[in-house]
């Protein structure tokens, strides 16, 4: 394995940190100890990596290995596949893109205002799809609670899958909960197999929602592409919204549309480039 410097370029999605490390035509593999070590370091860390990598599927323009920045493997996240798509276009100069994910094919479009959208694909409703660790036949809101039995601190939430599993749980208001201290002790409760991204959402009109998100394998985050995606599928399919939202998170919003026509989500948002330099997968960032 060649440990010849790579070039990152370290960007915000909605306040979202993403590093993205463009590795197609190299043979580098990305351990979950260098992801470690570069989220360490103050000058590259994140939330996500994104690993750009040759495409694999014929007619795709890339594929993506997503990394969370405790070095676990995510399987979706929206932020930072606008982020590729973003640099990817200005490399280009188009404006349509395929990109390949853990979670499936992600199309990548940018309109005349410069404004990128990714089709996430569409969200999964069941038990096993999620994946919970017990039957639930309706995951509107399963029997899940935090606190006191006779006065729970949080309580049945929306489950949804967005290739990733998300928890909802609704608020009045998400900055009431630590969610600091709640967020482990949820993200690892034994009903997700796999984890779970935690989300306080708090449903303010029929095409507004503010989101507080505990993200699975990298805590407390400014935004959350998926988890956006999974709570505004969530309250329209729990009749607390239409299909077309605006979600608020601490870095910024996000649309989101739950398409009627084929079940896609559809995510869009801004984005922005922070720094740019070189790493080494086998040590430190050095510039």
């Amino acid at each position: 394995m060649t440990d010849a410097p790579l070039r990152y370029v370290k960007m915000n999605g909605a306040g979202n940190e993403i590093l993205v490390v463009d590795l197609r035509g190299r043979a580098e593999r990305v351990t979950p100890e260098a992801v470690r070590a570069i989220a360490a370091n103050p000058a590259t860390h994140f939330d996500q990596l994104m690993a750009v990598r040759a495409p694999g599927v014929p007619g795709t323009d890339a594929r993506l290995d997503i990394f969370n920045r405790d070095g676990s493997r995510a399987a979706a996240c929206g932020n930072g596949t606008r982020c590729v798509a973003a640099l990817m276009m200005d490399e280009s100069g188009r404006d349509r893109l395929l990109l390949e994910s853990p979670a499936g094919l992600l199309p990548a479009t940018r309109d005349a205002s410069g404004a990128i959208t990714v089709d996430m694909g569409p969200p999964k409703f069941g038990w096993e799809d999620i994946p919970l660790a017990e039957a639930f036949h309706d995951t509107r809101a399963i029997e899940l609670q935090i606190g006191p039995i006779d006065a729970p601190i949080l309580h049945s939430p929306s489950v949804v899958s967005m290739g990733n599993p998300h928890a909802i749980f609704w608020v009045d208001d998400p900055d009431a909960y630590d969610l600091a201290r709640i967020g482990p002790m949820l993200e690892h409760h034994p009903i997700f197999p796999e984890g779970a991204n935690i989300s306080l959402a708090a449903v303010t009109s029929r095409e507004t929602i503010r989101l507080r998100v505990w993200e699975r394998g990298a805590g407390l985050t400014l935004a959350c592409g998926s988890a956006a995606c999974a709570t505004a599928v969530a309250a329209a399919r729990t009749g607390r919204t239409g299909r077309t939202v605006t979600v608020s998170l601490p870095g910024g919003d996000l649309r989101i549309e739950w398409r009627e026509s084929d079940g896609h989500v559809l995510m869009t948002g801004p984005w922005e480039t922070e720094s740019e330099g070189t790493l080494s997968l086998t040590a430190q960032p050095v510039g």
